[in-house]
């Protein structure tokens, strides 16, 4: 283990570039609406598009497994994520349908592959008996790096005046400045086992699969229709929904290493076991709210519960084959897209029947999940991935 007074370390890199990418990726998010309808005239037809066309690259994040036979994965990331904030950066210079859509299919290659490598390298680089500390640091850093984006949207648009043009060339260029420094300043960290450079389904990481896969499910209905709701049926206004952010990263910047910390003393399957009991009750609440003010509380609590996932992670870091961690990050990346390309459009549809059916539905994957996690041991480790339902190990990859 490196002395801990040397910063040039992997868990530090990884810290790092967490702070990196919400600076141009928060940017890009905060202006998106007001830009595309100011100056591109979008419709909601226009809109959707380029949502769709955004998800795509996350859906392909398998794909990275074969890049990596030309480049090392830490190269991959930092090329990745130089590679977003450039598409944040040229955002503002093309303001139309064809140019957004290019912009932003450039932007979201490099922000899916990062986060697929990101979680490929955590888990190889961090120690399996304290990597859930450092997520929930990691996950702290991000949530201040979003609360930099806003505060520099807030402070180029409203007091320095600044045109969209100017803000997505700062927001995404001082991510480009930070990782390059990065790339300069730390060394080649050597990778603890040689990754298979081919994609891996193995049978006996099952339970991991489908706690990502319904993991990404639960996202969708926070991201798309949470929000949605909030304004359709409360009426909050843009500035309300950014003022949610910010209490939800402030108190992530404060809550996300201690709930590490709560998964390393009482194990995974304790901290799935808590989320999906908190996420059926805050679904449910979604379900029956008529106050604006339980809203946001319903809306602030299920943001919290993202933390929690950090458990899965640690789950599969303790029950995997460490050669498969690169093709399984990038796989696992690709299931829990599964959702976000099905979910918006068939809930979507659901939506104009009944709101509440849609939430109603998320209490139904809520229980799914709580049964799922049921079935983790409380010492997860190779060949001992599950507690019912146990593949021999020696199966081959499918």
């Amino acid at each position: 283990m490196q002395s801990s007074l040397n910063w040039r370390r992997p868990e530090i890199l990884l810290l790092l570039l967490a702070l990196a990418m919400p600076l141009s990726f928060g940017v890009w998010q905060a202006l998106l609406n007001n830009f595309v309808i100011e100056r591109a005239q979008f419709t909601g037809a226009e809109i959707g598009l380029l949502q769709s066309v955004r998800e795509i690259p996350g859906f392909l994040a398998f794909t990275v497994v074969f890049v990596l036979l030309l480049v090392r994965e830490q190269r991959l990331a930092f090329i990745s994520l130089i590679a977003t904030g450039i598409g944040v950066a040229v955002t503002g210079f093309f303001p139309s349908t064809l140019g957004l859509l290019c912009t932003t299919l450039l932007m979201s290659v490099g922000f899916h592959y990062y986060e697929a490598l990101k979680t490929s390298l955590a888990l190889q680089w961090l120690p399996k008996e304290s990597s859930a500390i450092w997520l929930g640091r990691i996950m702290a850093a991000g949530s201040f790096a979003s609360l930099a984006a806003y505060g520099l949207v807030w402070l180029t648009s409203d007091l320095l005046q600044l045109d969209y043009f100017w803000i997505y060339l700062l927001g995404g260029g001082v991510t480009v400045v930070i990782v390059a420094a990065l790339w300069i300043a730390f060394p080649a960290f050597p990778q603890p086992h040689a990754q298979h450079k081919k994609l891996i389904l193995r049978k006996r990481y099952w339970l991991y699969y489908a706690l990502t896969f319904m993991s990404g499910a639960r996202r969708q209905i926070f991201v798309v229709f949470a929000g949605f709701l909030m304004v359709e049926k409360f009426g909050y206004t843009v500035a309300e929904v950014a003022q949610l952010f910010i209490v939800n990263h402030l108190l992530n910047l404060y809550l996300a290493p201690k709930i590490g910390r709560l998964i390393v003393r009482f194990g995974e399957r304790w901290a799935l076991t808590l989320e999906y009991i908190g996420l059926i009750l805050v679904f449910s609440g979604y379900a029956l709210v008529e106050t604006a003010t339980a809203a946001a509380a319903l809306y602030i609590i299920d943001h919290l519960f993202f933390s929690m996932a950090i458990a899965i992670k640690t789950y599969f870091q303790k029950i995997v084959d460490e050669r498969d961690i690169a093709s399984s990050a990038a796989v696992s990346f690709t299931i829990n897209h599964i959702a976000a390309v099905v979910i918006p459009v068939l809930f979507g549809v659901l939506w104009l029947v009944s709101p509440a059916a849609v939430f109603w539905c998320g209490a139904a994957m809520a229980v799914g999940s709580l049964l799922l996690a049921q079935n983790i041991p409380v010492l997860p480790a190779a060949g001992n991935e599950v507690r019912w339902g146990r593949v021999p190990r020696a199966e081959p990859a499918v």
